[in-house]
């Protein structure tokens, strides 16, 4: 496979690494000031989202863009590098409209919005002027298998009203977060597949309660991973995504883009942590030498680079793949990825705490915050164990339909 980056690719590289370095590096003490106050940084996000888009920044993820949608619609394979440089900066990626969860849901809302719910929620999503959050997963139960959720969505006149607590909820904190995705049971006694539904929930409605934004790690995130309860919501019966029973599968198509984006976001905070390291390894002396130049650091050092290329590899795999084959196509590879890289970036960021001493664990830099982020990543679109399982059970199928010829080499009698 080749995965030279095209011509466009690479001059959007270049405009994208020019804009991080001009307009967002400069902010990250805003930034940090602003959330340290309690509150978002609303006012310079909407200028930096300005100038991203008067400069084609825009909806770098989304493909298959109508002529009159706002983007740039590139292939998942040209824009997995540009989401390595954008997650240098955790919330870089809103600054340019491709932020989780809102990513996943313009997506979703693409393949299934009616008319109205185009122009009521995907439009306004594509142009920036809003957020948005994606509500599965629940406390009370085992989410990585999403036949458990337990939220009730049930059908009442020319309405649904629904009932059940969520957490974890990503961004529903964020001041602009006008609506929720919601995924609950409509069939309790369906089939297994065909219980679950989406319904497009505003935030403002009666009955929904974000009961609190729940630190990760002691880590406060200001767009938030909120708990919130839904006492006898009511909304419109056309506030239904797709079709009742659809949820499951809308679920399930959601997800894989999503993850080849949060894995090149892993890779670039890992290329920053590894910088980081490298740097202090020159800077700082014990016994008599440099950091580098004692055997367990440049040993970590060069474990850091090996993996992080080999990781890069297989994430572009997995791009190339689903714009060929489609995700379904490529599930073994997506799940591959989704189960290596969060657990590379904590082992990374590990490392390189370690180099920087006491200053690694604290705030004056950023390798707390990437710890934190891969190792909550470890649950996010799946956690490793689904991951592992989904991985071995078609290796093990695969490798059934290889049994015969395996046999015969190995002069295996037949049974």
């Amino acid at each position: 496979m080749d995965f030279e980056y095209s011509e466009n690719c690479q001059e959007l590289r270049i405009r994208m690494q020019n804009f991080m370095d001009d307009h967002i590096i400069p902010r990250l003490g805003a930034w940090r000031d602003e959330v340290a106050a309690g509150q978002y940084p609303v006012s310079f996000m909407e200028d930096l989202k300005d100038l991203a888009k008067s400069e084609g920044l825009w909806n770098m993820f989304l493909k298959d863009l109508k002529d009159d949608e706002p983007g740039m619609g590139l292939s998942n394979l040209d824009y997995a590098p540009l989401a390595e440089i954008l997650g240098r900066v955790p919330w870089a990626s809103e600054v340019f409209n491709c932020s989780a969860p809102d990513t996943g849901n313009m997506e979703l809302l693409h393949l299934f919005a009616n008319e109205e719910q185009y122009e009521e929620y995907l439009a306004p999503l594509l142009n920036g002027e809003i957020r948005s959050s994606f509500a599965m997963t629940e406390p009370d139960v085992a989410s990585s298998d999403a036949t458990n959720i337990q939220t009730m969505i049930k059908r009442d006149g020319d309405d649904y009203v629904i009932n059940g607590r969520k957490w974890f909820i990503s961004n529903a904190a964020h001041p602009r977060c006008t609506f929720m995705i919601v995924m609950g049971k409509t069939d309790p006694d369906g089939p297994t597949y065909s219980q679950q539904s989406m319904v497009l929930v505003p935030m403002d409605t009666p009955g929904v309660e974000v009961v609190r934004n729940i630190s990760v790690l002691s880590h406060h995130s200001p767009a938030g991973h909120c708990e919130i309860v839904f006492r006898d919501v009511r909304v419109p019966a056309s506030n239904l995504l797709g079709g009742e029973g659809d949820g499951f599968m809308m679920a399930q198509a959601r997800l894989g883009p999503g993850r080849i984006h949060h894995c090149m976001r892993s890779i670039g905070q890992m290329e920053l942590a590894l910088e980081l390291m490298c740097a202090r390894a020159q800077e700082r002396k014990t016994f008599g030498k440099f950091l580098h130049e004692h055997g367990s650091v440049s040993e970590e050092i060069a474990r850091s680079r090996m993996e992080i290329e080999q990781a890069r590899l297989l994430v572009l795999k997995s791009a190339a793949m689903v714009d060929k084959v489609g995700a379904g196509g490529a599930r073994k590879e997506i799940s591959m990825i989704k189960a290596i890289i969060p657990a590379l970036q904590c082992k990374v960021a590990d490392r390189a705490m370690q180099v920087f001493g006491a200053m690694g664990i604290s705030p004056d830099t950023p390798l707390g915050a990437i710890y934190t982020g891969g190792r909550t990543l470890r649950y996010a679109d799946g956690p490793d164990e689904v991951h592992l399982r989904r991985i071995a059970r078609m290796e093990i199928k695969e490798s059934g339909e290889r049994l015969a010829e395996t046999a015969r080499f190995l002069n295996i009698p037949e049974r």
